[in-house]
Parts: C-alpha cells; structure tokens; sequence
C-alpha cells in the first residue's frame, strides 16, 4: 500500500479550497436569509434588490476564485518543481490566514482593512514565486 505525503503548500493549497466554500456558504446562508431559499435555489433569472453585506459577501466568493486562480498554479509549481521551503510554506499559510481574514473584513465594509488584508494575501504568493524563481 502506498502512502501519500503532502507538502505544507498542498496541504494550504486544501485549506484554501475549503475556506472557498465557506466563502460560498456564507454567501449562500445570507442570501437564504435576504432573498429566500426558493430564489436561491431557483435560476436567478431576475436581479432582485439586495443587501450591501450579500452584495459584499458575494463579491468574495468572485475574489476567491481570482485567488485560488492564482494560487493554485503557484503551489503546484512550488511542489512539483522541488522548490517546497520554510518560507514558500509559510507564505502558503499565510495566503490561507489572509483569505480566512477577508471574508468577514469584505463582508462587514471594514475599510481600508479588506484591502490590506487582500493585499497581504497577494504578497504571500509573490513571495513563494520570488522563492521558486530565485
């Protein structure tokens, strides 16, 4: 029997995945709310009127797949090119902490704090393309 080993960076690479869905749980827990299950659950023909905080929380969800966009390759490169370090999986869990972070900093407005954070999370991945490449 074989047994798999994960790097820090596959295994951030996971977290991010997961912190996507809760993303779009939250999206969707707040739209049940707001709009109802029947629309949610429906084609969302019509654009009915919403909330700020869905419009903000539904946003993240756009943005965290842009992110994991880039992630993704990133992680994958750093694995499979034996670049894995100290510093490309802490800039991989650093990415998951700011992406765990903007959620809620999106969701409730917190300005300029969304940008920072988002901004923080953007750096963690040049950093581990900074450590393959150099």
């Amino acid at each position: 029997m074989m047994t798999a080993t994960f790097s820090a960076e596959l295994i951030a690479l996971l977290f991010a995945v997961l912190v996507q869905m809760l993303s779009i749980a939250a999206a969707g827990a707040q739209m049940n709310r707001e709009l109802g299950p029947r629309y949610n659950a429906g084609p969302r023909d019509a654009q009915p009127e919403m909330s700020p905080r869905l419009g903000r929380l539904r946003r993240a969800v756009n943005n965290g797949f842009e992110g994991l966009a880039m992630f993704t390759p990133v992680v994958l490169v750093t694995v499979l090119s034996g670049q894995s370090s100290a510093v490309t999986a802490f800039a991989a869990w650093i990415y998951v902490a700011a992406r765990l972070l903007y959620i809620p900093a999106y969701a409730l407005g917190l300005a300029p704090w969304r940008s920072l954070i988002w901004g923080i999370g953007f750096l963690a991945i040049l950093t581990m393309i900074g450590a393959c490449l150099f």
